[in-house]
């Protein structure tokens, strides 16, 4: 590529270290990420990009793995020797304004492949072998703060009405006709005396009451599909966090807020998709969901996945699902063994060795992936997809309930699902229902294990999951069998160390920077490209003969 005079790469690229990123984005960048690549972005075809799509790939990719804002990364650009060494920019060049890089987010978020940065380094993992004959997967999730502040009840009224008022057309004027409680036009919080209980209940039974009538206002004007959502946030958040006073059915117009939070709570009114969530009983978080496959020899992700941290469909063994699909859709044969003298332990032909993570012989003479996990993924649906697959599940159940201390857990009671009953301790037996319950009933009073079994008055229910038998195998083989215990043991907890890449960066958590799943997903994608290029860079990566190997021993 031509240079100028003070190229930076020319004056001071000897002061870079040679196997660092920026070294390594200054020798490959166009190997990695052709302007080609990024064509369709600008199809007019109207004269090139004032900055090449290799440079701002380059930027984008150093963004996300040092966590810079977007003012943070014009500055590095502009300021930053290694910045400009990476780039090819001269010493004198003053870079770019940091809204840049917001078009060109834009720019990929509204193509047909806005992670095309993931998939031009997952293409050179695939040139170089890394992954082959390595079976083992493991899946793991984190939560992620978001970019937004928790509000509470009353501020997040208030604001949905104004958001309301301001982006719906002829609802500002609707708003200042039916809401008495409040006046939206002014900022802050109302000015009540907020020690006194009684006038924090009549602020919210007004507030209340404002989003319910402009509601019932707008029910019958039409509404654009633009518009629509701000209506629906103000009514969700009408119900969700208040309940009638006490004496009260709400008909009367007096609430106040529930004693209780809401499932799938929404948290913010400017960032309507952030929920609460708890990784943990004691330990309760705001944010996002990401969701991660490592291999756990290598540590490099094989996949990722942003998600509202509540919901069903969003829950860890829900989305390991989807991961286990997405494996078997880009590996359909499985890494059948190489026969053209491609090697099969993990590396690329000429590649260095990996002693710390060589595959042991059993993976290998099996032509199944392994899936490692915790309890959190021990659900039935997620095991009987891996089965399915042809693969296998090393994943720890999840602990069963005891109605007593120390009493009989559901293993105790022998399930026939053919003649469809259950049997208890005490060798009595009972239907299995309809809906997959058998009740003991009355003949729990005269039990002689009774105070074993159970505390309650009506006897001992048995509730049956839908795979109770694939759940019951995996509890027998996980207490039976402790080479599973200690291959789990062996390679599930490295996943945890890729999270900790993914979710910190110099010791402190990372915080996510935008509003929504999409947004806050692509950049997730963006930062597992640059977490997994560091790591090959690491081993080695260079780019021979227009392809992609790691460097020789």
């Amino acid at each position: 590529m031509d240079r100028t005079f003070l190229d930076a790469a020319s004056v001071v690229g000897h002061l870079v270290d040679p196997g660092s990123m920026f070294a390594f984005l200054a020798e490959h960048r166009g190997q990695l990420f052709p302007d080609e690549m990024f064509a369709d972005l600008f199809p007019s075809g109207q004269g090139a990009q004032s900055i090449p799509a290799s440079v701002m790939a380059s930027v984008m990719t150093l963004q996300t793995l040092h966590d810079c804002s977007d003012r943070e990364t014009a500055e590095a650009v502009r300021c930053d020797l290694r910045w400009k060494v990476a780039c090819g920019l001269a010493l004198d060049d003053a870079g770019f304004h940091p809204s840049t890089l917001v078009y060109w987010r834009r720019r990929l978020a509204r193509s047909d492949r806005p992670h095309r940065i993931n998939d031009a380094v997952k293409a050179v993992i695939t040139q170089t072998g890394m992954l082959r004959g390595r079976r083992y997967r493991a899946i793991d999730s984190t939560i992620l703060a978001d970019a937004v502040a928790t509000q509470d009840t009353i501020t997040q009224l208030i604001a949905a009405v104004r958001r309301v008022a301001r982006t719906v057309p002829g609802a500002g004027e609707v708003v200042g006709r039916v809401c008495t409680g409040h006046d939206y036009t002014t900022a802050g919080k109302p000015r009540i005396d907020w020690d006194d209980p009684q006038a924090k209940d009549d602020l919210v039974s007004a507030l209340v009451n404002d989003a319910l009538a402009v509601v019932d206002a707008l029910a019958t004007q039409q509404i654009t599909a633009e518009t629509c959502d701000a209506v629906g946030l103000l009514a969700l958040l009408a119900g969700q966090d208040v309940e009638p006073a006490e004496g009260s059915d709400g008909t009367d117009g007096r609430w106040t807020i529930a004693h209780r939070v809401a499932e799938d709570r929404v948290i913010s009114t400017v960032d309507p998709q952030a929920r609460h969530t708890r990784k943990s009983p004691e330990a309760r978080r705001d944010g996002y969901r990401a969701h991660l496959v490592a291999e756990p020899g290598t540590g490099l992700i094989t996949d990722e996945e942003l998600t509202q941290a509540t919901g069903a469909d969003n829950s860890d063994a829900a989305i390991g699902e989807t991961f286990v699909a997405t494996d078997i859709q880009a590996n359909p044969a499985t890494d059948a063994e190489s026969t053209d003298g491609e090697s099969t332990d993990g590396e690329a032909a000429g590649a260095p060795p990996l002693q710390e993570q060589t595959v042991d012989d059993q993976a290998l003479a099996e032509p199944v992936r392994s899936w490692f996990a915790d309890s959190a993924y021990g659900t039935g649906d997620l095991r009987a997809a891996i089965g399915a697959a042809g693969h296998r599940a090393v994943i720890k159940p999840k602990p069963l309930q005891v109605a007593v201390p120390g009493g009989f857990t559901v293993d105790d009671f022998l399930v026939d699902e053919p003649a469809g009953t259950v049997t208890c301790p005490n060798q009595l037996v009972r239907p299995i229902s309809p809906g997959r319950v058998a009740t003991f009933g009355v003949a729990c009073r005269s039990c002689p294990l009774a105070q074993r079994c159970t505390t309650s008055k009506s006897g001992r229910k048995i509730v049956l999951h839908e795979r109770d038998a694939e759940l019951r195998a995996a509890r027998r083989a996980w207490a039976d069998d402790p080479d599973l215990r200690t291959e789990y043991a062996q390679h599930r907890p490295n996943v945890e160390r890729t999270v900790a890449h993914v979710a910190t960066r110099g010791g402190r958590r990372l915080k996510l920077r935008y509003r929504g799943t999409i947004k806050n997903n692509a950049w997730l994608k963006r930062r597992t490209a640059g977490l997994n290029l560091r790591n090959l860079i690491g081993r080695g990566l260079t780019h021979r003969e227009g392809t992609w190997t790691l460097a020789t021993a």
